[in-house]
């Protein structure tokens, strides 16, 4: 057979491989078995999770600041104390604790 030489930094192995086998249609060229249902939803739907995970997140991070800002510019409203000015009016405002927790 043929004789193959595997090197790292501490160790040199030499191995000859005696026959050759041809791997079951079940095992993946890792050798895991591709039986999972994980990972053939993985393999077929992948990208489209991906895709609703990314568009999902997108509109909760814009709807978080739309509700912020909602919330801030009604305390302006009512006459308080803008927080950039140092008022913690928007502390007690419903609408700006549900975009601060979306």
């Amino acid at each position: 057979g043929s004789l193959i030489t595997l090197s790292c930094l501490s160790h040199r192995v030499v191995c000859q491989v005696i026959s050759s086998a041809v791997p079951a249609d079940s095992v993946l060229e890792n050798g895991t078995s591709d039986s999972s249902w994980i990972t053939r939803l993985e393999n077929n739907y992948g990208f489209y999770i991906g895709l609703g995970l990314a568009v999902f997140s997108s509109f909760l991070i814009g709807s978080s600041v739309i509700l912020k800002k909602k919330g801030l510019l009604r305390l302006v409203e009512k006459g308080g104390t803008r927080a950039g000015d140092g008022g913690h009016g928007y502390l007690k405002d419903w609408l700006w604790w549900a975009g601060l927790l979306t």
